[in-house]
């Protein structure tokens, strides 16, 4: 292996809780000894409580790799944002929420831009810009992702590798397996904008538990990293690093292709 390649530890939707803390740890450490970085693509919770994050920052405090995430519904579902990242944050995990980092990795600098997303379809089934203020409010939701999500890939745009994290889908290539008429809540091709006008070298998320590992937005490879999905803990992608400007996508290295998804609750 080259020593310029960057490895890259992914999962979302692990869930994570004291009922699973010994295996969530014991997963962190092997990611930990494989990768340069561990990105995790929202879901971390079972049920949003701060009590569940700090699980996940005890298991994240001190490690010798960075650990960077997102979001994800369950984060969100106890009503309890601002404590859930403060305790993730209190482990040491830098938690993106319509922003971006730059890291240093193997001497190359490596942006990453991160948002949750948010639901809204997919062509032939998408929820529109009109009617009562609560779906209005639910497409001004959707835009403000898209629009935090411009705005990350504009300030990393200087990066040679730059990647997209997000919980939810922003193409349906890697929703294939999950019923069609729960597409639109799975995630948003409003999504795509950003990620077609910036063309990131990755984009991961999550989400979708019955999905398909591996798709793409134009040729930019988009990978579904729920733990459902790929069958593991962790999914090691390796990126060619060294450079010192953004150049030509480089080639993605990965694993042989997980088997097939199991259901379950998203």
């Amino acid at each position: 292996m080259s020593d310029s390649r960057i490895r890259i530890a992914a999962a979302g939707d692990i869930h994570c809780s004291e009922a699973n803390r010994d295996a969530v740890a014991a997963a962190f450490d092997e990611a930990e000894h494989d990768a340069d970085v561990i990105l995790l693509a929202g879901d971390l919770t079972t049920y949003g409580e701060p009590e569940q994050a700090s699980v996940l920052a005890d298991i994240c405090r001190g490690r010798t790799v960075p650990v960077v995430t997102v979001l994800g519904n369950h984060d969100w579902h106890g009503n309890r944002c601002p404590d859930v990242v403060a305790a993730l944050e209190a482990g040491g995990i830098c938690v993106l929420d319509r922003s971006w980092t730059v890291r240093e990795l193997r001497g190359t600098r490596v942006g990453i831009a991160g948002t949750k997303g948010f639901v809204g379809g997919f062509p032939d089934s998408e929820l529109p810009d009109f009617g009562e203020p609560l779906l209005r409010a639910v497409y001004a939701d959707t835009s403000a992702e898209v629009e935090a999500l411009d705005r990350g890939l504009t300030a990393i745009a200087d990066c040679p590798l730059r990647i997209v994290l997000l919980h939810y889908a922003p193409t349906t290539t890697t929703l294939v397996g999950e019923p069609p008429v729960i597409w639109a809540f799975l995630g948003s091709d409003r999504l795509a904008g950003p990620i077609e006008e910036h063309r990131p070298d990755l984009v991961l998320h999550g989400h979708g538990h019955a999905g398909t590992f591996e798709g793409s937005i134009g040729d930019i490879p988009v990978y579904n990293v729920a733990v459902p999905v790929i069958g593991k803990d962790f999914w090691i992608f390796e990126l060619e690093g060294g450079m010192q400007t953004p150049s030509e996508h480089p080639e993605i290295h990965v694993e042989a292709e997980p088997a097939e998804a199991a259901t379950g609750p998203h």
